[in-house]
């Protein structure tokens, strides 16, 4: 047996899960991506390195059990009383103590945070999708990382539901939801439920002259896989809408695959929404050997197809032609389901900041579809708290609260990694037009102040 210098064998390696997202740090492979090798513990590894799929600290962090996963756990739960659905046929009515509609990471944790407080409840997952598990996050760098569709899966729909005895109803839309009768609809039959979920996710946002046929969404792993084997083992042309987190993404990690960039942005600067404008310069220099063209502060008029190539007609008067358009602009959230049910809307499904519970008591949501005090919830790291705050209150376990905290950013733009923290304040003032520079990690630093604060922290490198 091999041992290494603190003692321990390679067959003791060790893995640890952040607490935020649920990634896995493996001893094993390390995390080469931020510059941490294969076999490095946990414990050496530098106290500033951050999570690389939601960005919070290494303190965030703990030793992962996989063989006890999900914990079972006592206290004050209710009791399942409603009959079993395990039948394969289907009947006018199924039961359930609790029905979540969704099955991505907001669906399936909420799923997850239900059964570690309570063996019996019943949980069903209605979802359109097959309900595989995977980080969604990482589609904007798997191109560049070559990595096969099917192995960003962690876990199948299938799979996921034995583990924690779930009713799982995949390719099944939620048609119809009634709060007076605790009815969901569905195109697989009617649900009669204790407690709802709202898990329903984020579309990208489409531009009115730009059909789903006219381009590419990278924010599903099926079309993921579509775009993957619509460009591997050649070298494209490839418009980018849009230069905010995901598009300065999908740009760099598509470049350094091989591929030539059009980055389009109504701003005149990539993230300029989020970065001083030194800051945004800095990464466009960053690109400079990259075949990424920006072209900023310009819209989309239209677009034509011709032959096997799309060509792009901008508002300045230029005149693309590519071989793939990806659309990057942003996410939205369905309202349909919500207003038809007369549950309160605002920017999302509104949702009690403390409690998560919509306007309807026994209805509650989670993820990118949620908005609190009119500000949508976009990111990894409150899953799993909003996930443990709402199984709580379902299981009746009082003075639990939801915190809305300001989110670490971390942009995986490996030609200039950033990180920012705090919020970005429209009023606010950046402290230094050139940055700070850092002596002990020689990363670049612009602070942000309002009302003689700093709102935000950003970090460049």
């Amino acid at each position: 047996m091999e041992v290494i210098s603190n003692g321990q064998s390679q067959q003791d390696w060790l893995t640890y899960i952040c607490k935020a997202c649920g990634l896995l740090y493996k001893e094993e492979e390390g995390d080469p991506d931020s510059g941490i090798a294969p076999g490095t513990r946990f414990e050496d590894i530098p106290d500033d390195w951050s999570c690389p799929l939601c960005g919070v600290s290494k303190e965030d962090f703990e030793l992962y059990d996989a063989s006890n996963a999900v914990k079972i756990s006592g206290g004050a739960c209710i009791k399942s009383t409603s009959a079993s659905n395990k039948t394969k046929g289907w009947t006018a009515l199924k039961n359930s103590d609790v029905v979540i509609i969704g099955a991505g990471k907001a669906g399936w944790q909420a799923a997850q945070a239900l059964r570690g407080m309570n063996k019996d409840i019943s949980i069903s997952i209605v979802t359109a999708c097959a309900g595989d598990l995977y980080e969604k996050p990482m589609l904007s760098v798997a191109v560049v990382k070559n990595i096969d569709a099917k192995l960003l899966i962690k876990e199948t729909g299938a799979q996921a539901a034995a583990r924690l005895d779930v009713n799982l109803y995949a390719n099944t839309h939620a048609i119809g939801l009634s709060p007076q009768t605790n009815q969901l609809r569905t195109t697989r039959g009617t649900f009669k439920f204790g407690h709802l979920i709202i898990a329903q996710g984020s579309k990208p946002i489409c531009m009115p002259n730009l059909g789903l046929k006219d381009c590419w969404h990278v924010n599903h792993v099926e079309s993921y896989t579509k775009l993957r084997a619509a460009i591997q083992d050649t070298n494209s042309k490839i418009a980018i809408i849009g230069a905010g987190l995901i598009g300065c993404e999908l740009a760099n990690d598509l470049a350094m695959a091989g591929h030539d960039i059009e980055l389009i942005d109504l701003s005149s600067l990539p993230l300029g929404r989020l970065l001083p404008d030194l800051a945004s310069k800095k990464l466009l220099q960053a690109w400079g050997g990259l075949p990424i063209q920006f072209h900023g502060g310009v819209k989309v008029d239209s677009i034509a197809s011709e032959s096997t190539k799309k060509k792009i007609n901008l508002s300045s008067g230029e005149a693309l032609e590519v071989d793939h358009i990806v659309m990057a602009i942003g996410l939205k959230t369905e309202p349909d389901l919500v207003k038809n049910a007369k549950l309160d809307w605002n920017n999302g499904l509104a949702v009690n900041p403390k409690t998560l519970q919509s306007s309807a008591p026994n209805i509650y949501g989670l993820g990118d579809c949620i908005s609190i005090d009119g500000e949508a919830s976009r990111y990894i790291e409150p899953i799993l708290r909003q996930a443990d705050v709402i199984a709580k209150q379902i299981c009746g376990q009082k003075g639990f609260h939801y915190e809305n905290r300001a989110l670490p950013i971390r942009v995986k733009t490996s030609s200039l990694p950033i990180r920012i923290e705090g919020r970005i304040h429209d009023a606010g003032n950046w402290d230094n037009e050139k940055g700070a520079k850092d002596p002990k990690t020689g990363k670049i630093i612009f602070n942000q102040w309002h009302n003689n604060q700093v709102q935000a922290s950003i970090q460049l490198g």
